[in-house]
C-alpha cells in the first residue's frame, strides 16, 4: 500500500514536470509559416514584391533582457530593481518547495510535521541533554505576590541592558576613538548610516532609562527589608551593579568628544579628584595623566566597550544565582 502511494507522488511530479514543460517549450508563431498573400496583403504591396521588402528591411533588433543588461548599458536608472526582483522570486520559489516537501512528508509518513528547529533541538538534546536541566530551572513557579509590577523593575532594568549591548555593538562597528574622527564618526552615524540616528537614540535612552530603572529596583528592596539575612550578598552585589551602571553613563558620556562631553567628564573627574587621600590616584588613573586628553578619550573607551561588560556580566550571572536560591523576599 505504501508502495503504492509512493508511486503515485512521483507520478503526479513527473506527469506536473511534463505538462509544464510542454506549456513553456511550446514554440511560438514566426513569420515563417504565415502564407506570402497574408504577408503581402498586411504590407500593401504585391505578392511578387515581397522577397525583394523583405530582403531590403533589416532585422528587427533582440529584445534585451531588462534584468541581464540594466548593469552593463545602464537601461534602468535603479539598480536594485533586479535584485530585489531576483529574491522575491528566489523567497517564494523556497516557499513552494518547503510547503510541497512538507506536504509530501506528511501524506507519505502520515504523521503530524515536525519543524526543523524541534529536530534540530532533538538532535541537540540527544548529545548534550540540556532540556531536562533547562526545564527544570525555567518552569520553577513564581509567588503570586512576585506577579506585582514592582517586582518587575530588575528584569526591566535587565532588558534595558540587553538593549544597550545590541545597540552598542552597532555602534562600534563605525565609531573611531580617536581625538580627531571621534566627532566625524558620530556624525556620520547619525547621518549617513542607516537607521544610525535611530540606533544612537535608542542607546541613549536606553542608558537613561537603566539608571532609573536600577534605582527604583534598590528602593523597592530597601523598602521590602530584601537586604536582610541570608540576603546580605546579594544586596552587595546590587550595590556594585548600581556602581557599574553609574561608571557606563560616565564613560559612554565623554566618546562623542565634543564640547559638553569634554567639560561634563572635566567636571566629573574633579569630584572624583576630591576624595580624601586617594583623590589624586583616582583622578590621574581616570584620565590616564593630569588633564583629559586623546589617553583619557582612549580608556573610557576600552573600559565602556571591554572592562565594564565584563566585571557587570560576572556581577548579574552572581546576582541572578543568588535569587534563585533564596528566592524572592516577601513584602514587610
Amino acid at each position: 500500500m505504501r508502495f503504492r502511494r509512493h508511486a503515485l507522488v512521483v507520478f503526479l511530479i513527473i506527469a506536473l514536470f511534463l505538462f509544464t514543460a510542454a506549456v513553456l517549450g511550446t514554440p511560438r508563431a514566426h513569420a515563417d509559416g504565415i502564407p506570402q498573400a497574408v504577408k503581402a496583403e498586411a504590407l500593401g504591396v504585391d505578392p511578387g514584391e515581397l522577397p525583394i521588402l523583405i530582403q531590403a528591411a533589416p532585422p528587427p533588433p533582440p529584445e534585451q533582457d531588462t534584468c541581464m543588461h540594466c548593469h552593463l548599458t545602464g537601461s534602468i536608472e535603479n539598480m536594485w530593481t533586479p535584485l530585489w526582483r531576483w529574491l522575491a522570486a528566489g523567497a517564494g520559489g523556497l516557499v513552494f518547495a518547503f510547503g510541497a516537501y512538507r506536504t509530501g512528508s506528511t501524506w507519505i509518513q502520515r504523521r503530524r510535521w515536525k519543524p526543523i528547529w524541534a529536530r534540530a533541538l532533538e538532535w541537540i538534546d540527544d548529545r548534550f541533554d540540556i532540556v531536562e536541566p533547562a526545564r527544570k530551572v525555567l518552569e520553577k513557579p513564581v509567588p503570586l505576590f512576585a506577579t506585582r509590577w514592582m517586582y518587575c523593575l530588575g528584569g526591566i532594568t535587565f532588558t534595558l541592558f540587553v538593549i544597550q549591548a545590541i545597540t552598542g555593538s552597532l555602534l562600534v562597528f563605525y565609531y573611531k576613538p580617536t581625538p580627531e574622527a571621534a566627532y566625524e564618526s558620530i556624525l556620520f552615524i547619525e547621518n549617513e548610516v542607516r537607521f544610525g540616528a535611530a540606533i544612537r537614540a535608542i542607546h541613549h535612552w536606553s542608558a537613561n532609562g537603566m539608571v532609573v530603572m536600577v534605582v527604583a529596583h534598590m528602593v523597592r528592596v530597601f523598602i521590602h527589608g530584601a537586604f536582610k539575612a541570608p540576603r546580605e550578598l546579594n544586596w552587595v552585589s546590587g550595590v556594585l551593579l548600581l556602581i557599574l551602571t553609574f561608571s557606563f553613563g560616565l564613560t559612554g558620556y565623554l566618546l562623542p568628544w565634543d564640547q559638553r562631553a569634554y567639560w561634563a567628564t572635566t567636571v566629573a573627574s574633579e569630584i572624583a579628584g576630591a576624595i580624601p587621600q586617594i583623590g589624586d590616584l583616582v583622578l590621574v588613573f581616570l584620565r590616564g595623566g593630569w588633564d583629559v586628553t586623546a589617553v583619557t578619550l582612549s580608556r573610557f573607551y576600552a573600559l565602556h566597550v571591554i572592562a565594564l561588560p565584563v566585571f557587570i556580566l560576572i556581577l548579574l550571572g552572581a546576582h541572578f544565582l543568588m535569587v534563585r536560591r533564596q528566592g524572592v523576599k516577601e513584602p514587610l
